[in-house]
């Protein structure tokens, strides 16, 4: 027994002097999580190609905007909205998720878009027009010996869709 007492001191004395530096090492990692990636929108100067990225840090959001647009050297990001430059990392965690900013090369500035407001599509594509109501009739027959079918259908507001189907058998069948 002493024997054993003795044997689990000597194994266990060079591990104990290493737990406290492993729990503090283990607390530190995990009282600071790393930030999650957040989505933003980014433009060039002309607002002609617009792209989403996702970045953790304003470091990360330079490289991915330079790649994404193609930039040819370094890029300084403003606000889309009203050029207000983004050059901290402590400004660039106040910003939404979402927010538009332009990447300008070197030599470059801001200049106001020429429409007012934001330009919701990202594309040049004209919005989609969604009907109220949209009704079409199929009138069909699967036997010859029937009177006939008809298929009626709606859909309100290109979302909701209703369809009936009336099948009009021959007079001998209704009889059956």
């Amino acid at each position: 027994m002493d024997y054993a007492k003795s044997l689990s001191l000597r194994l266990a004395a060079p591990i104990l002097p290493s737990l406290p530096r492993c729990a503090s090492m283990t607390q530190q990692l995990l009282a600071s999580p790393a930030p999650r990636p957040r989505p933003y929108r980014v433009c060039n100067r002309d607002r002609s190609l617009r792209k989403g990225v996702m970045a953790r840090s304003l470091a990360e959001l330079l490289r991915q905007a330079q790649s994404v647009l193609l930039a040819p050297g370094p890029v300084q990001l403003v606000l889309d909205e009203d050029g207000t430059v983004v050059e901290t990392e402590a400004f660039f965690r106040t910003l939404e998720e979402g927010t538009v900013l332009m990447a300008l090369s070197k030599g470059q500035s801001w200049v106001a878009s020429k429409t007012p407001g934001y330009q919701l599509s990202l594309s040049h594509k004209p919005p989609r027009k969604i009907d109220v109501a949209c009704v079409t009739f199929d009138l069909y027959k699967t036997n010859p010996r029937d009177l006939g079918c008809l298929n009626v259908k709606a859909t309100l507001y290109g979302t909701y869709t209703m369809s009936y189907d009336l099948h009009c058998y021959g007079a001998k069948r209704l009889v059956k």
